[in-house]
């Protein structure tokens, strides 16, 4: 139920607003630094601006934004198919699964994601849907089916303690990569060069695709089990298909930036409290939405206390965490009205 006065916007101009939002931040993201980079140099430093523009601001900006859109997209897909608005893709276990996957391939590999060649970068995204699909998984047998949305979400709790000690026994027993694995548990953007953002646009596209050939589905389940299976929806297999969309989605993103909270669950939200619209659309805009907001915290996380940086995962819990509680506090407030 929207506040007196307010009235939703249309989707096609959201995405448009979005869009070119994206566009300035982006813009925003290459121009400003931990440190002032000056477009006045002379020739000597020609090279130097040039490697830090083209080869370290504006992939960082742009994988921030497609780990974003990522994150959001898996938001939207988790809180369709469980009917339920507060589901997180890191609150199904899928997350802790992800982060696992990592631990398990930084054991292994013995290095860090900063440089790492094609193939090491396909393996530690691997791992990480792996992990993310193992978790989900585990959540799932526990909670017996997605019946029981309480049910489901402390299974997911549960499972995500189980994964997030056994991660932390990987770390203890190979101390070489406990440095690396303390940045992806608060979430940076350090690592991201081409190589994750080729490998995360191609992840966002299937991803994409095969979230929108389910948006109907996800629509009908809007109305229930039984009238989604009485309009020809086959349940089995739209879960199926979706959990590996939206695992894969998720998988990708922690394995290249680490534990990010709140995007997946906070862009759907701003998407539906400003456009009520069918999965089609809400899934474009969340992803659009998701990519925004965590290239917006990145840039904040720049030049908050410049010249050092702060981790990204710690600005989008803080914003994050601060709109849910803002959104309790109206909805209590309704109610008492």
């Amino acid at each position: 139920m929207k506040p007196l006065g307010s009235t939703p916007l249309q989707a096609w101009p959201l995405l448009a607003g979005l869009a070119l939002c994206s566009v300035l931040a982006l813009m925003l993201g290459v121009a400003v630094g931990s440190t002032g980079l000056a477009f006045t140099w002379v020739d000597v430093d020609a090279a130097m601006a040039d490697q830090i523009l083209w080869q370290i601001r504006l992939p960082r900006s742009a994988g921030a934004w497609t780990a974003g859109a990522l994150l959001g997209l898996a938001g939207a897909i988790t809180q369709g198919l469980f009917r339920n608005p507060l589901a997180d893709p890191y609150l199904l276990g899928s997350a802790a699964g992800a982060r696992l996957g990592v631990g398990i391939a930084l054991a292994l590999l013995g290095g860090s994601p900063m440089g790492m060649a094609w193939l090491e970068r396909l393996g530690l995204t691997g791992a990480a849907f792996i992990g993310t699909l193992a978790g989900v998984s585990l959540a799932l047998m526990m909670a017996r089916g997605v019946e029981h949305t309480l049910r489901l979400l402390l299974a997911g709790v549960v499972v995500g303690v189980v994964l997030g000690a056994i991660t932390d026994l990987i770390n203890l027993s190979n101390p070489d990569i406990l440095r690396t694995m303390q940045a992806f548990v608060l979430g940076t953007t350090g690592f991201l060069g081409w190589n994750s953002v080729i490998l995360m646009s191609a992840v966002l596209g299937l991803s994409l695709a095969v979230a929108l050939g389910g948006s109907q589905a996800l629509d009908a389940l809007t109305l229930g089990e039984s009238t989604a299976q009485s309009l020809g929806v086959r349940l089995s297999l739209v879960r199926v298909v979706l959990i590996l969309a939206f695992a894969l989605a998720t998988g990708t993103a922690v394995a290249q930036t680490g534990m990010i909270a709140f995007v997946g669950l906070v862009a759907p939200h701003l998407v539906r409290n400003l456009c009520p619209a069918t999965h089609g659309k809400l899934l474009l805009l969340s992803a659009c939405a998701g990519g925004l907001l965590l290239l917006s915290a990145d840039i904040l996380s720049r030049c908050l206390i410049a010249p050092q940086e702060l981790p990204v995962g710690v600005i989008t819990a803080i914003l994050g965490g601060g709109y849910l509680l803002r959104l309790m506090h109206r909805q209590r407030g309704r109610r008492s009205s």
